[in-house]
């Protein structure tokens, strides 16, 4: 089980070191940390960040997660060792997928901070998260064709869902790469900032996100998402629901208070 113990401000923690995390000013950021092999995501670094992610999403002290791994790689893909001689059945009974299900019910948003290689399963983790901020290394792609499978984390649907049919098509088919220039004009990415700059401004989003009223943002993320597996009819019933329901938080009701009264917000997250 992970647990974070705050002390002021800032507290820096470690999962069997394949993920360091902190948490700070309402936020926390954690770190992939498997630098020897590009950060790649092996059943032991997913369970460690499944059980991270779920624990920082129980913590009433966190408001937004950051996700990210360091300046050479996101995460370079699978580790294709533990894959290699599997057959379908072992490919089956290890339900390794059961986890990325976990990650796209995390309610708090969720910001993949990316620069270098985020290829294969880094990919697929930088699309699970909510938005993407990349440096001006970063390099997104899906290259499962070339060692003779297909993405198998969500690659085929999320990434056509974001840059469309026909670039995701050539992505998936070819193997191909992008740059953080072309993944942003294709409109995978938020921004694009110098590496040095990443995790600053990972933070400062995290930051004014962390600072609007918890509830709105959880139902606000839970719409948007609607919006990918379903009908524009399903998805102005369910925002349109989330949107009365608001109306049954004391924040609705200071959000409003304050306006009125031309003073800051006091969020209570209730």
């Amino acid at each position: 089980m992970f647990e974070l113990q705050h002390s002021g401000l800032l507290h820096i923690a470690d999962y069997s070191m394949n993920i360091l995390s902190s948490v700070e000013n309402g936020y926390a950021i954690v770190q992939l940390n498997r630098p020897e092999v590009l950060n790649a995501l092996n059943m032991a670094l997913m369970a460690d960040l499944v059980d991270a992610l779920e624990g920082l999403d129980r913590d009433e002290h966190v408001r937004c997660i950051i996700v990210t791994g360091n300046e050479t790689a996101f995460a370079a893909g699978a580790d294709i060792k533990e894959m290699a001689n599997a057959t379908a059945v072992d490919m089956l009974l290890r339900d390794q997928f059961a986890r990325w299900d976990r990650i796209r019910k995390i309610k708090k948003p969720l910001i993949a901070a990316v620069s270098g290689f985020a290829l294969g399963g880094g990919c697929e983790l930088a699309l699970a998260c909510d938005i993407i901020i990349a440096s001006e290394t970063a390099r997104f792609g899906q290259p499962e064709i070339s060692i003779g499978v297909i993405p198998g984390a969500g690659g085929t649907q999320r990434l056509t869902r974001s840059v469309g049919k026909a670039r995701a098509m050539e992505m998936v088919l070819t193997g191909r790469s992008i740059s953080a220039q072309e993944a942003y004009n294709a409109g995978l990415l938020t921004r694009i900032v110098p590496k040095e700059m990443l995790l600053d401004e990972a933070k400062r989003v995290a930051a004014e996100i962390a600072a609007k009223p918890p509830i709105a943002i959880r139902l606000a993320k839970e719409s948007v998402l609607k919006a990918f597996d379903s009908s524009l009819e399903v998805g102005l019933e369910f925002e349109r629901k989330n949107f009365y329901l608001l109306f049954a938080s004391e924040d609705q009701k200071e959000g409003m208070q304050a306006f009125a009264e031309k003073r800051k917000p006091t969020w209570k997250g209730r």
